[in-house]
């Protein structure tokens, strides 16, 4: 249920930064979304007071942190809309997409997870969905894709690496990490790059729609990271693919954006594929009482 509130957060979040990000550098955008953010979740760590969670880590946390904010909270950022820019948003999106199926032989091969052979179904219907709901008509596997494609690589090892260390660091612990580390390594991006005064450039209406989306990336990394925790790492990313229906269907109810037959079919393929994917992977086998009725 974290997760799945997770992929409601993310549709909304992408439905409202479509909004913000016009006009804002993209890397400034996500620099200034990750630090105070970071910022929030050190405050509600120290407000819960579970610093001692912070204080526990030993050098091998520190340095799966720092890794988990390079590969994950800044290095692909800076492909990702980097690609958007030289491919199509519809073909960029579709390969963003699929980083459940990297995630998934990833975690066979480093966590050990078992995936069933049924799992092959609702994956071909969630890739069916999202290129029917993305209205992909055509793909060109240029510089761009390429670029979303590392992203997403990238994304995918971040994930499975974060499955394996949530074993010994707190959810909350892992996301102050990796959006505090990823926005040092985002920082030092903008100062080689030598976009730092783009920060002091923004305006009024550009600062309030940092504001607005901050709270939405807030939500998503403890929703996320803390319902990570429990499932399969597949599991979880699959369950993400639900961003894409809310995005179009706020688009629908809000901007009037037309909604074709076609759609609505990748819309339900995506909600089905996603709900078997669960089944398949997250039913636990039925055990006996362990209170005797002797």
């Amino acid at each position: 249920m974290l997760v799945i509130f997770t992929a409601l957060i993310s549709g909304s979040s992408i439905f409202i930064n479509s909004f913000g990000v016009k006009g804002i550098d993209s890397t400034v955008f996500t620099f200034l979304k990750n630090i105070i953010v970071s910022i929030f979740l050190f405050a509600i760590i120290l407000g819960f007071r579970e610093i001692k969670n912070i204080k526990k880590l030993q050098g091998k946390d520190w340095v799966s942190l720092i890794i988990i904010g390079l590969i994950g909270g800044s290095i692909p950022f800076v492909l990702f809309f980097r690609g958007l820019q030289l491919t199509s948003g519809a073909g960029g999106s579709f390969i963003h997409k699929t980083m459940f199926v990297v995630v998934a032989i990833l975690a066979i091969i480093f966590l050990k997870e078992k995936i069933t052979k049924k799992a092959f179904i609702p994956a071909c219907l969630l890739l069916i969905g999202s290129f029917v709901l993305l209205k992909v008509n055509s793909f060109e596997f240029n510089d761009g894709a390429l670029l979303v494609a590392i992203a997403t690589i990238f994304w995918a090892v971040e994930n499975v690496i974060s499955k394996h260390v949530l074993k010994t660091i707190e959810p909350k612990v892992l996301a102050f990490g990796r959006l505090f580390f990823g926005s040092f390594f985002v920082l030092i991006f903008m100062l080689v790059t030598k976009k730092i005064s783009l920060v002091y450039s923004l305006n009024f209406q550009q600062f309030s729609w940092i504001a607005i989306s901050t709270p939405f990336l807030l939500l998503y990394v403890i929703t996320w990271y803390t319902g990570l925790k429990h499932i399969k790492v597949t599991t979880a990313t699959s369950i993400l693919l639900l961003g894409s229906p809310v995005t179009s269907l706020l688009s629908y109810l809000f901007l009037g954006t037309e909604l074709s037959l076609m759609q609505a079919l990748g819309m339900l393929l995506t909600v089905v594929g996603t709900i078997l994917m669960i089944l398949f992977l997250e039913k636990k086998p039925y055990s006996e009482p362990i209170i005797s009725t002797a």
